[in-house]
């Protein structure tokens, strides 16, 4: 187990350090994968969210003035036949918080699993909701959560999300209990954080307890109040996934678009870092240009790029692990279409 004097020198390593500290992360993962990376397909149901965050160009006070939208089911369900026909049996349906969301899903979740004959693992990522909205969704079929907490600093975290850190903490224990395969997630190079502060989060996705844990350098958007800020580091969140992966070698860690929007080539690096998770972007065209997560000029994941980088990596894309071993099966890059992972 590291140590936290282990963290912080891993977390500043550089040259021949970080390259060590980098394939060390790739053995752990190979031990516990192979040389897979699994495949998401996302789909972004609504732009809308009733939170206020400092760094997101979605916030509640922005909303007015976005070109907002809300995804019907029947929407939702054709994206979900276009992730099912590219080979892909996870579908993380992702959005901002607001309830709306839920009554949506009710309908559409029943669907999505009848398209895939049950074989398919159902990723929600639509933060904080009622214990029992939550039970209604795994009740219809929800899998997995994603839930970040972002930084683990109460006091960050009250300032730049305007809610308790305990009010999100409290949503993923919920989660754990009620059955769902639970991630969460952090920004690195947040303002106001500290180095200790990334250990803390590191530590706390451990004692959570947590599936799967995502790295996002932070990324300075317009129309927030944060948007005169530096640019997060690539190579602190690339040598935080590392660490993530020595400390957690089981866990499932993505290789983020803000890598990529951050420095070309970045989710490459993710990769070579000891992710092994990708996600391709399903939402329609507009629609896509609507969800501003790091405002209009985001970087889009295709399934192209996925392959490309992948094959260059030597590694092959997979399916779910959460789904039974027998229906999900480790697929040379560039699957064929409809074909299910699964």
């Amino acid at each position: 187990m590291l140590t936290r004097s282990d963290i912080r020198a891993y977390l500043t390593a550089t040259g021949p350090a970080q390259e060590e500290l980098f394939a060390e992360a790739r053995r752990l993962r190979e031990e516990h994968f192979g040389p897979t990376v699994i495949l998401r397909g996302v789909i972004e149901i609504t732009n809308v969210c009733r939170v206020n965050c400092d760094y997101c160009p979605m916030r509640r006070d922005n909303t007015p003035e976005n070109d907002h939208y809300f995804m019907s089911s029947d929407d939702i369900v054709a994206r979900a036949r276009a992730i099912r026909d590219a080979g892909i049996d996870i579908v993380l349906l992702q959005g901002g918080e607001t309830p709306r969301n839920v009554a949506t899903l009710e309908h559409a979740i029943p669907r999505i699993r009848e398209l895939f004959d049950g074989r398919v693992e159902i990723l929600l990522n639509l933060g904080n909701l009622r214990r029992g909205q939550y039970q209604r969704l795994r009740d219809l079929g929800a899998t997995s959560y994603i839930l970040k907490h972002e930084t683990s600093d109460p006091d960050l975290h009250q300032a730049i999300r305007h809610e308790p850190l305990e009010m999100r903490l409290q949503c993923f224990r919920d989660l754990v209990d009620l059955g769902y395969r639970v991630g969460t997630g952090l920004i690195s190079s947040l303002p106001g954080q500290t180095l200790d502060s990334i250990v803390d989060d590191i530590e706390l996705a451990e004692a959570l307890g947590a599936d799967m844990c995502s790295v996002a350098p932070f990324v300075p958007a317009p129309d927030t109040p944060l948007q005169l800020e530096p640019a997060g580091s690539n190579e602190l969140a690339l040598n935080t996934i590392a660490v993530l992966r020595l400390h957690r070698p089981q866990m499932l860690i993505p290789s983020v678009s803000a890598l990529e929007k951050t420095s070309a080539g970045g989710q490459s690096r993710g990769l070579e870092a000891g992710a092994n998770v990708m996600t391709v972007n399903f939402t329609g065209a507009d629609d896509q240009q609507r969800y501003l997560i790091y405002g209009k000029d985001r970087y889009v994941v295709r399934k192209q790029h996925v392959e490309e980088l992948t094959r260059a990596c030597g590694l092959r894309l997979r399916g779910s692990v959460f789904l039974d071993p027998v229906t999900s099966t480790d697929v040379p890059v560039g699957a064929g279409a409809g074909k299910p992972v699964s």
